[in-house]
């Protein structure tokens, strides 16, 4: 049964005329949804009666159950999720300076097979529809409501390539920025690619005000393809490529992801290397200790060695940060709650 949260607003209007009744009635359910943002059909009380047996026929409400939440002692919060179907899902809360952000998944496990991450454990199951990404955003929101707080931030940067759920994604994306919904501004909206070159030139066409995040990781294709199976199927030449005609549609500046891993890519060569490919281009490194996986052998580097690499990019005109860690006492990695909840089933 499709669930009311994977109608954006426009088809939430549309159902309503389909059914015969206004389209203000649309307005309504859209705005019981995520302004009010109730847990029952029957608690949208200006529907008659009639409307909401016609909705409990035709939709269920909430696609998701929570099955889980770890909170960490800096106030991360990890929420593990079962769809309708039985799969497993995360979401991840964090907690900013500039505000409250949520980590969204957008397939339920990966095809992606990055060598250091824990998402890719599990092969892709399914994409998740448009309602299950919204549904992960709107309990957030719920558990924010409690402390009088607003989700300010979304990153698609949870289990999954958004890009390889692109549509659905895009739906998901026009319901929670819209201003009738959650409102959360385009710039406020990161959507985070492995480098799926053809959706590139796809949302570069799009001319929205969502930011593009690259994982990047490495600085040459040789590495890449190593630590990134997709590099081989879009190398380093052909994403650039993608990614300046991004820059040249939409005048956005850039985030490239590198996590860094000690030994692996987070020598003074790598460094070099990566300056060399991001000069002259509009764009910024986000260096991302790394949340250690059992299953993989890769290890983070320290803050003095991550600040040497920094500052060579500094030097070098490249802008970045070091991301601050979240969640370190509970199961940061992506994935990683979901890997041991579907092993304790096993």
């Amino acid at each position: 049964m499709k669930s009311l949260y994977d109608l954006n607003y426009e088809q939430m209007q549309n159902m309503a005329l389909e059914h015969g009744w206004k389209a203000f009635r649309g307005h309504q359910i859209f705005q019981w949804l995520y302004r009010s943002r109730v847990s029952e059909i029957d608690e949208m009380s200006n529907l008659s009666k009639e409307t909401r047996e016609v909705l409990k026929e035709e939709f269920e409400m909430n696609p998701l159950t929570l099955i889980r939440k770890q909170v960490s002692h800096d106030g991360t919060t990890k929420f593990l999720f079962q769809t309708k179907d039985g799969s497993l899902l995360e979401s991840v809360m964090m907690i900013f300076d500039y505000g409250r952000s949520v980590c969204v998944s957008s397939q339920v496990g990966c095809n992606m097979g990055c060598a250091f991450c824990a998402s890719g454990l599990t092969k892709k199951k399914r994409n998740l529809t448009s309602g299950e990404m919204c549904a992960q955003v709107v309990y957030v929101q719920k558990e924010l409501d409690q402390r009088n707080e607003r989700l300010s931030h979304i990153v698609v940067m949870g289990t999954g390539e958004p890009f390889d759920n692109y549509d659905e994604v895009m739906n998901f994306l026009s319901t929670v920025n819209h201003d009738r919904g959650l409102g959360i501004g385009s710039r406020h909206i990161t959507i985070s690619t492995c480098g799926v070159v053809n959706r590139i030139y796809d949302f570069s066409n799009e001319h929205t005000q969502y930011n593009l995040a690259i994982s990047l990781h490495a600085p040459n294709d040789e590495l890449r393809s190593q630590l990134m199976p997709i590099n081989k199927a879009y190398p380093l030449d052909e994403l650039m490529k993608a990614l300046d005609y991004y820059s040249k549609e939409n005048n956005r500046r850039l985030t490239f992801e590198y996590i860094l891993l000690k030994g692996v890519n987070d020598q003074p060569i790598h460094a070099k290397q990566l300056s060399k490919l991001l000069k002259n281009r509009n764009a910024y490194v986000n260096l991302i200790p790394y949340n250690n996986v059992d299953e993989k052998q890769f290890k983070s580097v320290s803050y003095q060695e991550a600040m040497v690499f920094y500052d060579y990019l500094m030097k070098n005109n490249v802008r970045c940060t070091i991301r601050k860690e979240h969640g370190n006492d509970i199961d940061a990695a992506c994935g990683q709650l979901r890997i041991k909840e579907m092993r304790k089933g096993q």
